[in-house]
């Protein structure tokens, strides 16, 4: 028998505000444990919450990139459990009136797209973290009360690799509209991964597992790889699937039990008693909406007709909100977009991989890359000496024709001096000249490459494999 999986996603969103949702507190990450801490988020008795306004106009503005119906009225409640990283044991979040309802996120998985329906967004406050050494434990409150921004889907995805799609395609939207800077590595964006599988043809959804806080895109694929099978191997020897919380141990490759899945009742959810609802007017939603830039799905159809980019083209460049607005100034600036596109795409992007950086922490601005494409348009540079400026440009910044002066990097164009190692060349390599002669095209890729290595890169190659077949005769 075939199954089919059904696979929904609870995506937590560290805000970028300044201080926490209900306190002053900084939200700065990586500070000494418990130094960013006050009254309120520690829990003290009597210390009395103020809402962050900041955070509700993100939440508000991710719903509407989302496309999500905005609530003109909604309320915080308190979601009670007793945990060591919840210092008041219950957490203030949003139960039955969320910020943001419906909308959905448009995916493309092996070129069939899709579009995952969002079931709701809503506001809540992040809990603190545990900390386990070799011989104690310990908890650190500084992340405790962080403003945490809930994506839910519904269980529109059926296989592992929607999902990935649909966490890399979240992940892109949030950082264009600067809502959060989505780093991996300091938390500020984790998932919950929800899974159930039924015999294909039918319509009722199996019992689901809860894989609980995923802090790697590549992990919720895995794991969501492994829990598939899991639950088809157990209900095919004659088991069932009960309603749990999971944990995934990537080392291991599995995921295990942690305890049976809590229901909304066990919560005992209740009205924040010591917070006012939120009211939102039609006027502010509006003036948020005008805010919002671009989707990445927009940008990268407008680079396509615009700039007349290759679908691949397009795609790689708008992935990237600052990317984007790199290529789209430097194309401005040179009035040759695909030069752009091909720079960023090959020398730029292989750099930021290989040295870990990221685009506002490279040293070339669109300006010095726009003025390096014109040296190579003009001739007055070939493409080895482009790579080996724009390495320099990369690092310490400058001006390309500075670069080119203060080096001697200018490309040989006279015919003169590239004659005279043309016939250099052909001298001191008579076979290559004479398999040239018989046909042979890669002698003549070789006898180019002398002719380059002899003027250190300086000669133009196109004049130099003119003159070589001229030398030669063929």
């Amino acid at each position: 028998m075939k199954y089919v999986a059904d696979i929904g996603l609870e995506v937590h969103v560290q805000l970028q505000t300044e201080s926490k949702m209900f306190c002053g507190c900084s939200t700065t990450f990586g500070a000494d444990a418990n130094t960013h801490v006050c009254p309120v988020c520690l829990g003290y008795p009597g210390a009395m919450p103020v809402m962050n306004g900041k955070a509700i106009q993100l939440t508000v503005m991710s719903g509407l990139m989302f496309g999500c119906e905005i609530s003109e009225y909604s309320k915080f409640d308190r979601k009670s459990y007793f945990y060591p990283d919840m210092p008041k044991n219950y957490q203030i979040s949003q139960f039955d009136k969320p910020l943001c309802l419906g909308g959905g996120v448009d995916v493309t998985v092996d070129g069939e797209s899709k579009r995952i329906a969002l079931t709701r967004i809503h506001l809540e406050e992040d809990v603190g973290k545990n900390m386990h050494f070799s011989k104690f434990s310990g908890v650190d409150f500084n992340r405790a009360g962080v403003p945490l921004m809930e994506i839910v889907s519904e269980p529109d995805m059926h296989t592992p690799e929607d999902a990935f799609a649909f966490l890399q395609a979240v992940k892109r939207i949030l950082q264009y509209a600067a809502v959060s800077d989505c780093n991996l590595e300091e938390g500020n964006i984790r998932c919950d991964v929800n899974c159930s599988v039924r015999p294909e043809g039918t319509e009722e959804l199996g019992v689901k597992a809860e894989i609980k806080n995923m802090n790697t895109f590549k992990g919720a694929l895995h794991a969501l790889k492994y829990e598939i099978k899991r639950q088809v191997e157990e209900i095919e020897a004659g088991g069932k699937i009960i309603q749990e919380t999971r944990r995934w141990d990537a080392d291991a490759g599995i995921t295990y039990s942690m305890r049976t899945k809590e229901h909304a009742h066990d919560y005992r959810y209740f009205p924040e008693p010591d917070l006012m609802p939120v009211v939102l007017g039609k006027e502010q939603v509006e003036e948020w909406r005008t805010a919002l830039p671009e989707l990445p799905s927009d940008k990268k159809d407008r680079f396509q007709n615009e700039y007349s980019l290759p679908e691949y083209d397009a795609g790689v460049l708008s992935a990237d909100r600052h990317v984007a607005d790199f290529f789209e100034e430097t194309a401005k600036l040179s009035g040759n977009p695909k030069s752009a596109s091909n720079i960023i795409m090959t020398d730029m992007l292989r750099l930021m991989g290989e040295m870990e950086r990221e685009i506002k922490d490279v040293s070339i601005t669109p300006e010095a890359l726009a003025q390096l494409i014109e040296l190579l348009t003009q001739n007055a540079i070939n493409s080895n000496t482009a790579s080996e400026v724009f390495a320099e440009l990369f690092n310490d910044g400058g001006m390309p024709k500075d670069i080119v002066q203060k080096k001697g990097l200018g490309q040989v164009s006279d015919e003169g001096a590239i004659l005279e190692m043309v016939d250099q060349v052909i001298a001191t390599n008579q076979k290559s000249a004479d398999d040239f002669r018989a046909g042979m095209d890669a002698a003549l890729k070789f006898l180019i490459g002398e002719v380059m290595r002899m003027s250190r890169g300086k000669a133009d190659p196109q004049l130099a494999a003119a003159k070589l077949k001229d030398r030669i005769g063929n």
